[in-house]
């Protein structure tokens, strides 16, 4: 096997495959870039067993062949080189790898080809196609509510529901939920899985910078992320997804309109005297006027802001986690934020006050917290 590559391209490929490489394998080779060279195509593929993320490269190919290079190695030398053209020589009986640059000669010794896991594509799928900017909302705004609770694994990572022209991101760990849904996506068919968080995380991070549109292809096992000549290949959660509607209050008189960065800066500075167990704020809301206040008993702290707002309904007073409303105000973009509620014991809903795309829907729960009186 032999091929030249230019130093930039080939280290911009791997770099891409490496999301998928394992700090801690099972097996050996797993720690390695598989390499399949087929004319100038050169393939790089690296595997977790969970994800396989695959590319392709334009090189100068003398002889084909299949090589498991040590991706460490492989991707400390690179970065440490300047812009120029590789050669490598592999000896497929030995799998020794020679690198030769314009200044120097690396030699190491690479894995067996045969010993790299089969890479699983969907096979009887459905397909949908979307901008990649919307995969990235859907996984931005959803992300931080999926649980870590490893005795709940199907809230470990983010239930994706396809219906046709519907395309819905929710994720829970049963304190709070967020659903996000686009009404702007081609999809031919309707269903339901789960992807895990770290491969959405990673997914997420390479559509950075894309304009393609990205086709995602899927069956009861795996899912396949295809755009730029990037594919990722995951393995799905297995398991039934919470039927999060149901604990969606739909009847909610009681609705609370503030600036949210106004709004999250008291929460910040609030919480701050809130007991470190518990992160409970008091939100107190009487005719235009919220009061947020927080209190920790066991070291007499306590702290309170005012500020105005626009109020509907009767005046109450509510309990929740500043860590969890904290992060649903961070993700929101809108200016001002609704919080609906029906009594202190039901799950408030937050919602941006004016919609920054008609074609998206966000909606974030908290559940609250009993108050101390």
């Amino acid at each position: 096997m032999k091929f030249v590559a230019s130093t930039s391209a080939l280290l911009r490929q791997l770099q891409i495959a490496a999301g998928a490489l394992s700090a801690n394998p099972v097996i050996p080779v797993l720690e390695d870039f598989m390499m399949t060279l087929q004319g100038n195509k050169l393939s790089i593929a690296a595997s977790n067993l969970e994800m396989t993320i695959t590319t392709d490269l334009e090189v100068t190919g003398q002889e084909n062949g299949k090589i498991a290079i040590p991706g460490k190695t492989l991707l400390e030398t690179l970065k440490s080189l300047p812009e120029q053209p590789l050669s490598f020589v592999i000896n497929s009986e030995t799998r020794g790898i020679e690198i030769t640059s314009a200044s120097g000669k690396y030699k190491l010794v690479g894995e067996k080809s045969e010993d790299f896991p089969e890479i699983e594509t969907p096979s009887d799928e459905d397909s949908i196609e979307m901008d990649s900017i919307q995969i990235q909302k859907g996984i931005d705004k959803t992300f931080f509510a999926a649980s870590n609770d490893e005795m709940r694994q199907s809230m470990r990572g983010i239930n994706i529901n396809i219906d046709f022209n519907h395309v819905t991101f929710a994720a829970t760990d049963a304190h709070k939920l967020v659903r996000y849904t686009r009404n702007d996506a081609k999809a031919g068919a309707s269903a339901s899985f789960i992807m895990p968080k770290k491969p959405l995380n990673i997914l997420k991070n390479l559509l950075v910078g894309i304009d393609d549109a990205v086709k995602v292809e899927f069956n009861k096992t795996n899912a396949l992320f295809s755009f730029g000549g990037v594919n990722l290949i995951c393995r799905l959660i297995d398991g039934k997804y919470p039927n999060y509607e149901a604990v969606i209050p739909k009847q909610n008189p009681n609705k609370l309109t503030v600036d949210r960065t106004s709004f999250l800066g008291a929460i910040r500075r609030v919480s701050v005297f809130a007991n470190k167990a518990t992160h409970q704020i008091r939100l107190k809301i009487a005719g235009s006027q919220l009061t947020i206040s927080a209190e920790d008993l066991d070291f007499a702290n306590e702290g309170h802001e005012t500020l105005m707002c626009t109020y509907i309904g009767e005046d109450m007073e509510i309990g929740f986690n500043s860590k969890f409303v904290l992060e649903m105000l961070t993700n929101l973009e809108s200016d001002e934020i609704t919080i609906e509620m029906s009594a202190p014991n039901r799950a408030g809903i937050i919602v941006p006050t004016q919609k920054a795309n008609p074609a998206e829907d966000v909606l974030m729960l908290v559940m609250p917290v009993m108050l101390n009186n």
